[in-house]
């Protein structure tokens, strides 16, 4: 039977805290496992459950979180270096924000902070190969987002000068990543220079098509946009090797819409939400990526402004587990087939 996709896995960012069973690898392991989930998608940047500078440097360590999740019942699905790929590249309005990604000792300094995160992310790569996974997932960073809106109008080059800046960083650190088999998913998300299906092309085109170069797809962020979500899955699927589950939903009114007004994530139009809640047809997602052979993990991201998470991460086993579709072997008209008689064929047309 052909492959099919893996899961219900669940991203542990959301969930890990400094209360048990959320505090220590073996208790929120089994914490997920108990609910019904097969993997856990890991940050790196929580010492709590994972230390990335031993996984870079130590299998025997690898090993050893491997066999905390085994005991548990889970897999390794992903590792996560979002944070640290967040400061790859800052833009300085964003400097005193994403300082708290970062360790004290490179705050007020955005130099020596990207030589940290840059050293993080080519980690990442090392641990992703020691712990034997083919995929990290995490984000581009931005130079350009805060000129997002053209007004003021923007400066011919400026985008292209952006994305060109944006390349360079990031290239030697997916040459590195392709030194150790392993994918770099970006995911497409706002605050990011990689948005949107355009954006990543850009990226793309700017790194010369790097094989390395993939994305983590999570619908979420493209219903706040407005974007064709399924149609983005006929586009890029050759290029999706992540797949965040994670619903939304955008409701406009007469006082605003795409940009919400300011507004917090309760008032907002556009809004995360629990699996099922939202307006993410999932049934066509899980499908088209069942068409087009991906096979691997269903991640669930929990974000939601009114459930809380521990509802959350409950609900979204079943739900995920019940949108896997098993890849068929067989065509449904098999059954009125016959063998291929080529003079039969020739009868049939007339020749």
């Amino acid at each position: 039977m052909p492959a099919s996709m893996k899961g219900p896995a669940i991203f542990l960012a959301q969930f890990a805290g400094d209360a048990a069973p959320f505090n220590s690898l073996p208790s929120i392991a089994k914490w997920a496992a108990d609910l019904g989930y097969r993997g856990v998608q890991i940050p790196t940047w929580d010492g709590r459950l994972f230390d990335l500078d031993k996984a870079a440097s130590s299998k025997a360590y690898c090993d050893e979180v491997k066999g905390i999740c085994a005991d548990a019942g889970v897999e390794v699905t992903e590792l996560s270096s979002h944070l640290q790929g967040q400061l790859v590249a800052v833009h300085p309005a964003y400097d005193s924000a994403f300082d708290a990604f970062a360790p004290e000792s490179v705050h007020g300094n955005p130099k020596a902070r990207q030589e940290w995160a840059v050293d993080q992310v080519t980690k990442a790569a090392k641990a992703s190969r020691n712990m034997g996974l083919d995929v990290s997932v995490g984000f581009t960073g931005a130079l350009a987002f805060p000129y997002l809106y053209p007004w003021p109008q923007r400066p011919a080059g400026l985008i292209e000068e952006a994305f060109a800046e944006l390349a360079k960083r990031w290239k030697p650190i997916l040459d590195i990543y392709e030194d150790n088999g392993v994918d770099y998913a970006y995911e497409i998300h706002p605050g990011e220079d990689v948005f949107d299906g355009a954006t990543f092309e850009l990226f793309l085109d700017a790194l010369g098509g790097h094989k390395r170069c993939m994305i983590n797809y999570d619908p979420s962020h493209f219903v706040l946009q407005q974007l064709d979500y399924l149609a983005f899955i006929d586009i890029y699927h050759e290029r999706i090797s992540a797949f965040h589950v994670k619903d939304a939903e955008f409701n406009p009114t007469g006082r605003q819409g795409v940009y919400s007004g300011y507004a917090g994530w309760m008032e907002r139009a556009g809004r995360f939400r629990s699996l099922g809640d939202g307006q993410v047809d999932f049934p066509g997602i899980f499908s088209k990526l069942a068409q087009y052979g991906y096979t691997s993990w269903a991640v669930l991201e929990w974000e939601c402004a009114i459930k809380s998470s521990e509802q959350g991460a409950a609900e979204g086993a079943p739900f995920i587990a019940a949108h896997i579709i098993e890849v068929t072997d067989v065509a449904f008209d098999d059954f009125a087939g016959g063998k291929t008689d080529k003079a039969a064929l020739r009868k049939m047309m007339g020749i």
